[in-house]
């Protein structure tokens, strides 16, 4: 059954001349062993509590409704057969950390960074506070213990809940002296809406999504700035399906499309907002899975809002900058009797319609202090990273001339191996490739997006990031490489 690791990806790779890093590779875990670490750290209870919430959430509850009771509750149509089986090699790697880092190189790829498939996706959104922490807790020993002896290729990444910034804050602790060197926070928080709490409506119907940048009802900057002290640049791979317009009561396609990136949308858009990138400048924050093309479209809104809607440029829009004596004169003069007969009505209704719930600021980028378009390239481009599939062909976009002043933005490879996106893991570079052979990438976007751009992300923070590992000799030549351009530019 195993393959003689040859494959095209491979062959690929040895015409290369510079290492492939996967930024987003996953694993699944190995339930029996995963509950035994939950058991030893929380006790039988806690165990049986999380299998009876696995148990209930999405598909289990899902399944046990009529269709009538899924129209009658808008149950949203949970992913099914998402998972790889009948490639069972590769099902087998998805499980086995051995069997993973020995199939790399068959994959094209050096080394991995590698995200769990339930956990991540469950834990961290647990609403009761022991079941969170401690399933998180736990994974996190597991995660560290399972990929220790396979460091040269594979780093797992830690799980860490953000329901507050105090839980967060001890996970990250111990991913730390767990000697685990990468982590994903959780994001979209569903928090209740106090007034519907008071009137019984329940949090599945009415909640709002805590996004941690604005609005939120904590302080998340005490996560930041652990984060720059534990050398930990923030990743997010956070899901956006089955609420708002991805909940469709039939078809998975129709929630799956997108929702990643709509999460990465909303996360990013919030930190820029929020001024985070302002106050930590050296952050990196990834969004993971969801592609590159939101981002591009982001920073062109961005800078075009605040073109339109900066602190000076909003007074074009002040209702008391209006002229009346002027448009009462136009109205007069070109719009004849009809129509000036009736002004007075006409205006009465337009400042009506003007806008009143004016904010105590009217600068909404006050909190990142834009004071010109290029601060918003500066504390953007540098501090952003995207998640992009092998096959996915709008990573292209990340290196567009068309970006705004030419910013070129920081795609990394996100293969998703393990999960139904890929179906043959030995595919992952010859599909990426395609963006050089089909699609017009050049080898030097294309170096990038597969090594220097995850460089920048996982050595931000942390210059030691790929020591010991196959890649360190290659991400050291490429750091005092980017160090000597800097330096003489």
């Amino acid at each position: 059954m195993l393959s003689n690791g040859k494959s095209k990806s491979s062959e690929i790779h040895a015409r290369l001349g510079h290492p492939v890093i996967d930024s987003d590779g996953h694993w699944r875990e190995f339930e029996p062993i995963a509950m035994d670490y939950l058991k030893a750290s929380a006790g039988p209870k806690v165990v049986e509590r999380w299998n009876s919430r696995l148990r209930a959430l999405g598909e289990g509850d899902f399944v046990r409704m009529t269709k009538s009771e899924r129209l009658d509750r808008r149950a949203g149509q949970p992913p099914w057969w998402a998972l790889p089986v009948k490639n069972t090699l590769d099902m087998a790697t998805s499980f086995i950390p051995a069997l993973l880092h020995d199939r790399l190189e068959e994959m094209g790829l050096d080394f991995a960074v590698l995200y769990p498939t339930h956990c991540q996706l469950f834990a961290p959104y647990i609403g009761d506070e022991e079941l969170r922490k401690a399933g998180c807790h736990a994974f996190n020993q597991y995660a560290a213990e399972a990929w220790a002896e396979y460091a040269d290729r594979c780093t797992p990444i830690g799980v860490i809940p953000m329901h507050t910034p105090d839980e967060a804050i001890a996970e990250l602790d111990h991913c730390k002296s767990l000697g685990i060197k990468a982590i994903a926070l959780g994001s979209l928080i569903r928090r209740s809406i106090p007034a519907a709490e008071r009137m019984g409506v329940s949090r599945r119907y009415a909640c709002w999504l805590d996004v941690l940048g604005i609005d939120s009802d904590y302080d998340y900057d005490p996560v930041w700035q652990k984060c720059e002290q534990l050398g930990y640049p923030v990743t997010f791979h956070s899901a956006a399906e089955n609420y708002g317009l991805r909940n469709s009561i039939s078809n998975f396609v129709y929630n799956h499309i997108g929702h990643f990136g709509e999460a990465g949308n909303a996360v990013c858009k919030a930190l820029f907002l929020g001024g985070v990138t302002r106050r930590f400048p050296r952050m990196r924050f990834a969004f993971l899975e969801g592609g590159v093309s939101w981002g591009c479209s982001l920073l062109a809104d961005l800078i075009s809002h605040w073109e339109k809607r900066n602190a000076t440029a909003i007074q074009e829009l002040n209702p008391a900058n209006l002229d009346r004596e002027g448009l009462a004169s136009l109205f007069h003069q070109y719009g004849g009797e009809k129509l000036f007969s009736r002004f007075a009505e006409f205006e009465l209704w337009y400042r009506r319609g003007m806008g009143h719930a004016v904010p105590d600021n009217i600068d909404d980028f006050a909190a990142a202090k834009i004071t010109k378009k290029e601060d918003i390239r500066d504390l953007f481009v540098s501090n952003f990273f995207f998640g992009c599939e092998s096959d996915d062909p709008t990573v292209t976009y990340a290196f567009a001339k068309a970006n705004p002043f030419g910013a070129k933005l920081g795609a990394v490879l996100s293969s998703d191996i393990s999960h139904f996106d890929v179906p043959d893991m030995t595919e992952v570079l010859e599909e990426a490739w395609e963006l050089v052979d089909k699609r017009g990438m050049s080898e030097e976007d294309f170096h990038a997006f597969t090594f220097g751009n995850a460089v920048k992300l996982w050595t931000g923070l942390n210059p030691g990031f790929f020591k010991d590992t196959v890649v360190d000799g290659a991400v050291k030549r490429f750091i005092d490489d980017n160090s000597t351009k800097t330096a003489a530019a």
